[in-house]
C-alpha cells in the first residue's frame, strides 16, 4: 500500500471515533493558556481567542457526543447485530420465503439499508426480506479502513450467514448498491437465485467519463460533515462521525486514479456471472440527469456524453447469458426506487415467482 493512502487511512480512522472532538478542543485550549503565559500583547490576543474558541469547540463536542448517545438511546436496531470480523452488522429480515428466494436489497451511495424501508416493507409481504447496514452505516459499527467494494461484499456474505439466512437469494442492488451486489454474485454464485440491477454504477463512468468532479464534491462534502458533527456543528439529530469517514473511503476507491488500483477485483467483466438471472433495470433517458451534459463544449459533445451514458448503462446484460432489460415509467431517473417504490416491489417480485416456479 502506498505511503499517502495510508496516511488518509489513518486519518478517516482517527476522526470516526465520535470522542475525537473533546481532546482536540482541549488542545485548542491548552494552545491558548501558552500564548496567555507568554505575557506579550499580542500573545495575549491570540491566546484569548483561541481559549474562546477551544471553550466553543469542547461545548460543541460534548453536545455530539450526548445528541449521538440520545439517538442511540431512542433508536434502538429493529433487526440483528451480527458479528462479522470483530464488528457488527446490522441485519433486518422479515417475511416468509414460502419456497423461493430471499430477497437482499442493497441502496445506493454508501447509504443504510434503512434506505430502502419502503421497499422492504412492501416485499416482506410477499416473500422473505432483508435489509443489511453496511459497516459505516445505520446501526452498524464503523468497522475497519480503508472501505472497498471487494470487502463490502464479503462482509455482505458473512453478516447473512451470521444473522441466519439461507440462501438462495436474489440480491438487489441500487447504483453503487448495485456494483456491490453485481460483485456478491460474482463472488458467490452458488449462493445467488437471481440479480436486479436498478441503474446499478458502471465503472466506465468512473474511469471514462467526461471531466467532472460530482465524486471528489460528494468526498469533500462528507468529510466537511465529519468535522462538524465531531465538533457539534451541524442540524438535526446526532450521527456518528464514523458514517461520514466509510463514504469518504469508499467514493475514493470510486475515483479514476483508485479504480486504477481496484479494478480487477471491482469490475464485473462481460460473462463473469455466467447464466445467472439478471434483470437490469433503467431509466430510458437521462431524466434527472441533465447536469452531466451542461459542461458540453458544444452541440457534438452534448449528443457524445448522451450516447456514452446511456451505453454504459446497459453494459450489465453482458454480464449474464440470462439477462433481460427492464424500462423504468416514462418521466422516472436514476432516482426512481424512491419515485416509484411500487415498480421496484413488481419487477423485483416477477423474479422472485419465476424462481419459486422453475426451483426444484
Amino acid at each position: 500500500m502506498r505511503r499517502e493512502p495510508r496516511i488518509a487511512n489513518l486519518l478517516l480512522a482517527a476522526l470516526s471515533r465520535d470522542w475525537l472532538g473533546v481532546p482536540l478542543a482541549l488542545l485548542v485550549v491548552a494552545v491558548g493558556g501558552g500564548l496567555l503565559g507568554v505575557g506579550a500583547a499580542w500573545a495575549v490576543a491570540l491566546g484569548g481567542l483561541a481559549l474562546a474558541v477551544g471553550v466553543l469547540l469542547a461545548a460543541g463536542a460534548v453536545r455530539h457526543l450526548v445528541q449521538v448517545a440520545g439517538e442511540a438511546r431512542v433508536n434502538p436496531p429493529p433487526g440483528r447485530l451480527v458479528d462479522v470480523g470483530g464488528h457488527r452488522m446490522h441485519v433486518l429480515a422479515e417475511g416468509e420465503a414460502g419456497g423461493g428466494p430471499t430477497v437482499v436489497w442493497m441502496p445506493g451511495g454508501h447509504a443504510p439499508g434503512e434506505d430502502f424501508r419502503e421497499l422492504h416493507a412492501m416485499a416482506a409481504a410477499r416473500a422473505r426480506s432483508v435489509l443489511v447496514d453496511r459497516l459505516g452505516t445505520g446501526w452498524s459499527d464503523v468497522g475497519s479502513f480503508p472501505r472497498t467494494t471487494a470487502g463490502e461484499a464479503e462482509e455482505l456474505l458473512a453478516a447473512l450467514e451470521g444473522a441466519g439466512e439461507r440462501a438462495p437469494f436474489v440480491f438487489v442492488g441500487h447504483s453503487f448498491g448495485g456494483l456491490l451486489v453485481a460483485n456478491v454474485a460474482r463472488r458467490r454464485p452458488d449462493l445467488v437465485a437471481g440479480v436486479v440491477l436498478l441503474d446499478p454504477t458502471p465503472l466506465e463512468v468512473i474511469a471514462f467519463a467526461p471531466s467532472g468532479r460530482q465524486l471528489t464534491r460528494m468526498r469533500r462534502g462528507v468529510l466537511l460533515a465529519v468535522v462538524r458533527q465531531l465538533f457539534g456543528a451541524h442540524r438535526g439529530p446526532g450521527s456518528p462521525a464514523g458514517h461520514g469517514c466509510a463514504a469518504a473511503s469508499i467514493f475514493a476507491e470510486l475515483s479514476p486514479s483508485g479504480l486504477a488500483g481496484v479494478g480487477w477485483e471491482t469490475v464485473v467483466y462481460d460473462g463473469d456471472l455466467g447464466d445467472l438471472p439478471l434483470v437490469l433495470v433503467i431509466p430510458r433517458d437521462l431524466t434527472g440527469g441533465e447536469a452531466v451534459l451542461a459542461g458540453a463544449r458544444d452541440a457534438a459533445e452534448a449528443e457524445r456524453i448522451s450516447r456514452f451514458y446511456l451505453r454504459s448503462r446497459v453494459r450489465y446484460l453482458a454480464a449474464s447469458s440470462a439477462s433481460r432489460l427492464v424500462h423504468t415509467p416514462e418521466g422516472t431517473g436514476h432516482d426512481f426506487p424512491h419515485e416509484v417504490p411500487g415498480f421496484v416491489v413488481d419487477v423485483v417480485g416477477e423474479l422472485v415467482r419465476e424462481l419459486r416456479v422453475i426451483s426444484p
